[in-house]
């Protein structure tokens, strides 16, 4: 069976959750040492997640989990099509253009003018394109790994392909799939021997919101969602040497709005809070789509049952979770006894699959698409109560 249409895994009009991977192709390494070469790549990984920060202030995108290792990422992504169509004509212009500047001939001045927003927000028909591709998953995962992608070529002074493919997209199913998903991929580094706990696996959510709770801040990635004056950014360019320009915009590429957030603020809210499912919940902050968050489970819960499972290092099921932890797991009808197995071989359940859950609910969207059934539908059956 090949891989499925992204048309029967997601629509940007429709809100869904999906777990994103992007891997690259190269011997050389995405991020980390080079065991060829010996050299570290490590700070590519900061690239990667300043990028995914600053498209989340943009894009009608939530960002759930990530994980960055050595060759490859992991996302959890939420496209929110309610947010953006409650975004006026001028922030879609804006956001849009912040992103995708266009061909102008002195690239380093692509800073977005009150007149280049209020042109593009007159062209309606154009307009209505870029709302759909702002809550479009394909664009979100485009508009991340193309600039890293030309900054690792210009690195390494080559061309050609840096990433495998387009990015493997995985639709999760319903609760039970989300939590096991997100469990994995804050999982992974330990997993890849990488760190021994969550605690101690830079450029993973899990990492992030740890920190977060400590206090710690970061200076904001997010875009500067207010245009330049036209008529003060024609007397700059006239009046200002080219150098002096290429200068100031690195410098305000650093932190573009001026803010510092905690180090998670950029991330989805962790609980799903109790207004309506209607509500867009639009965040008000600028640093992300929206304040709604995704899993009905507090993040102190989340985290215990993190740090227990990445324990579990060793093969083999038949470890019953502890008795603190077990609401959750029972709620979503998940075997105890074979959580710990559910996570550290998720890959093996739905590594060929084109969605994760629970098997009714890979069976409901087998039949959205077409299909009688999901593959790894039936062997996930056995981690599920009857």
């Amino acid at each position: 069976m090949g891989r499925a249409l992204r048309s029967e895994q997601f629509d940007p009009a429709e809100i869904s959750m999906m777990h994103c991977v992007q891997r690259c192709v190269r011997r050389a390494y995405l991020a980390g040492v080079d065991p060829q070469t010996g050299k570290d790549y490590g700070f590519r990984r900061e690239w990667i997640r300043r990028r995914m920060e600053a498209l989340a202030s943009v894009f009608g995108v939530d960002v759930l989990t990530y994980a960055i290792l050595s060759n490859h990422m992991h996302l959890i992504l939420r496209n929110r099509p309610d947010v953006v169509q409650a975004w006026s004509d001028q922030e879609v212009a804006i956001r849009w253009l912040r992103v995708f500047p266009g061909r102008r001939l002195e690239e380093h001045l692509a800073e977005p003018t009150e007149n280049d927003v209020a042109t593009l927000a007159r062209d309606k028909e154009r307009l209505a394109e870029i709302r759909h591709r702002l809550s479009d998953l394909s664009w979100f995962m485009r508009a991340l790994s193309e600039p890293i992608a030309r900054m690792a070529n210009k690195q390494d002074e080559c061309t050609g392909r840096f990433w495998e493919g387009r990015f493997k997209a995985q639709a999760i199913a319903d609760e039970a799939g989300l939590l096991a998903c997100a469990m994995y991929v804050d999982l992974n580094p330990v997993r890849a021997a990488m760190a021994e706990t969550p605690d101690q696996a830079p450029h993973t959510s899990a990492y992030d919101r740890i920190k977060a709770d400590q206090g710690d801040q970061i200076d904001s990635a997010a875009f500067d969602l207010v245009p330049v004056d036209t008529a003060e950014a024609g007397k700059t360019i006239r009046e200002t040497p080219v150098e002096a320009l290429k200068e100031r915009r690195k410098k305000k590429h650093v932190n573009p709005s001026g803010k510092r957030i905690r180090r998670d603020g950029w991330l989805a809210p962790f609980r799903l809070g109790k207004k309506p499912a209607s509500d867009p919940e639009l965040s008000e902050g600028g640093v992300r789509a929206s304040d709604k968050g995704f899993l009905d489970l507090d993040w102190g819960d989340y985290l215990k049952l993190l740090r227990w499972t990445a324990k579990q290092s060793d093969e083999g099921s038949g470890r019953e979770v502890p008795e603190g932890m077990q609401s959750v797991l029972t709620r979503l009808g998940i075997d105890l006894s074979m959580w710990r197995d559910l996570v550290w071989n998720f890959k093996r359940y739905f590594g060929q699959s084109c969605c994760a859950g629970s098997p009714s609910a890979m069976g409901k969207f087998a039949e959205s698409t077409g299909r009688h059934w999901s593959k790894g539908q039936r062997s996930v059956a056995q981690c599920f109560a009857a």
